[in-house]
């Protein structure tokens, strides 16, 4: 079962493609039989830029994991989509756990800007580095949905039957993944890497699927 946790809120300011608009930022829980497995930790708090720029509402995560029946401690890994911001502020909460991320997107954050090196780099940090579809626990698999980012994964959560992805920000919502249609705002080589991602969710026949930035939740046909 995957619970979504709304993490915070935030206004996307005027050199964003979205400018002015409110923005949702939720992270996953997992609920394996192993312990839960933590998807994306939301926006961090402590930097006058992120909080000037984006005016953030903070749902503190520990409250929020508590609502859907997980404790901090209980966390037994963390998987980020991306390490934008927005996805890995909260990552510091858990030192000594494995933190799941392509290598492809962790070698970004050693470039100008993107992200805040102290939300990657901190004491305790456990970074598990994978390339390509990788299951990180049974029934747990993480798979690369470049576009957003180059690094972008999004989860597959299999059992009983049953399909979820959690699609993070592969696409942005679910008229991004049942259209297909490019933003114009994109790139047009992150569009058609997005385009691609959208096809690579899909072709995992999922029953669900969940959207960082997206309250709905997509289901198929007939579910």
């Amino acid at each position: 079962m995957i619970s979504p946790v709304l993490l915070s809120e935030l206004t996307l300011p005027e050199h964003h493609p979205r400018a002015g608009e409110a923005c949702v930022v939720f992270g996953f829980v997992i609920h394996h039989s192993d312990g839960p497995i933590l998807v994306d930790s939301g926006v961090g708090t402590g930097r006058p830029d992120i909080d000037e720029g984006y005016l953030p509402i903070h749902h503190p995560i520990d409250k929020a994991l508590a609502d859907v029946g997980v404790h901090l401690a209980d966390v037994t890994m963390v998987i980020n989509s991306h390490l934008h911001f927005d996805h890995c502020g909260n990552n510091h909460l858990f030192p000594g756990i494995p933190l799941v991320v392509q290598r492809a997107e962790y070698d970004l954050t050693h470039e100008p800007d993107y992200t805040i090196p102290e939300w990657i780099h901190f004491p305790g940090a456990e970074w598990t580095l994978v390339e390509g579809a990788t299951e990180v626990m049974p029934g747990v698999k993480v798979f690369p949905t470049p576009g957003h980012t180059p690094g972008h994964q999004s989860v597959i959560v299999s059992g009983f039957e049953d399909v979820q992805v959690i699609a993070g920000q592969a696409v942005y919502d679910s008229g991004e993944l049942t259209s297909e249609v490019s933003i114009e705002a994109l790139s047009r080589v992150e569009a058609q890497m997005t385009s691609l991602s959208a096809r690579a969710i899909k072709a995992a026949n999922p029953n669900s699927v969940f959207f960082s930035h997206d309250a709905n939740i997509w289901e198929a046909p007939g579910t």
